[in-house]
């Protein structure tokens, strides 16, 4: 194999070897990070907005997102600003982050007790860069079905413990962390337990104490290759075949006892069958008929 490389000496940017050999990360994954990496100091461009303008289909873009997601150079957090806006804070990375670095990240210098941070913080470049979509208006609910799971256990986590009294601002706030809990694979039931056990006999600040533990306890996210490990649920047309009947377009069915065609090819053909066994009933018939009558007259008219 032979190489020619000419250095460039402007408009580069330096990718290390980890992700562009990375053994997990897909083509469209390489190529969305590096490309977000390549942005200037300031760029405020969400992945949705890169993926379009790097080619990048639908399919393949969920695909990069969720292995980028798996290996830690993205971090995303749901939070609900003015006038009921969902917004999604995005956070890429040069380098895997931890749940917990990537809140460093993001919100440089908080403390569990502290005052909730402001949203969308830009990150230092050394480190990656943040932007944020805005999801949707006026919604009651987080956008996202994994989010309102988060907002729904929060809910009942407040309820059942009074010393973790969050206001429902508080917990659209700490929802994404939660749902991030539940994407990782962890339960409801381990998610309280993380949440309350413990607990000190007063707490200053319900909501700076349970992000805390959110991102403190937080669960390593799977590996993608042990993503790809776990046995894919089977669709519904797994258990389906086609027909082998006449058909415009080809027909699945669910065969109940080894059938190679549909019902209504079935009682088609069925209905045919007993077309012709009537037709040949009735030319036995007839051919009888016929024979009586030769025979009949064969009699009045004997040779």
């Amino acid at each position: 194999m032979l190489r020619h490389v000419i250095p460039p000496t402007r408009f580069f940017t330096q990718v290390s070897n980890e992700i562009i050999r990375h053994p997990r990360l897909s083509a469209a994954a390489v190529r969305l990070l590096t490309w977000q990496l390549s942005l200037p100091d300031g760029a405020d461009e969400a992945l949705g907005v890169t993926a379009e303008r790097a080619g990048i289909k639908k399919t393949a873009f969920t695909q990069a997102k969720r292995e980028l997601v798996a290996e830690g150079y993205l971090h995303e957090w749901s939070e609900q600003i003015e006038k009921g806006q969902w917004v999604t804070i995005q956070l890429i990375s040069n380098v895997p982050l931890t749940a917990e670095e990537a809140t460093a990240a993001r919100n440089p210098g908080a403390s569990p007790t502290a005052a909730e941070p402001t949203v969308g913080e830009p990150t230092p470049r050394s480190v990656g860069r943040s932007q944020e979509e805005t999801t949707g208006a006026n919604t009651p609910h987080p956008p996202h079905p994994l989010a309102e799971r988060g907002a729904q256990a929060l809910t009942a986590v407040s309820r059942g413990e009074r010393k973790l009294r969050l206001s429902p601002r508080d917990i659209a706030r700490l929802a994404p962390l939660a749902a991030e809990w539940l994407q990782r694979g962890s339960t409801l039931r381990e998610l309280r337990e993380a949440l309350t056990s413990g607990l000190p006999d007063r707490i200053n600040s319900p909501a700076g104490l349970t992000r805390d533990r959110l991102v403190r306890k937080m669960p390593e996210p799977p590996s993608f290759a042990d993503q790809r490990a776990v046995e894919p649920t089977a669709p519904r047309v797994a258990s389906m075949r086609e027909c082998r009947g006449d058909h415009i377009h080809p027909k699945l069915f669910r065969p109940v006892d080894g059938e190679t065609l549909c019902r209504d090819c079935r009682q088609e053909r069925a209905a045919e069958a007993q077309d012709d066994a009537s037709g040949t009933i009735g030319a036995a018939l007839r051919g009888g008929s016929l024979v009586r009558e030769a025979l009949r007259g064969g009699q009045r008219h004997p040779s």
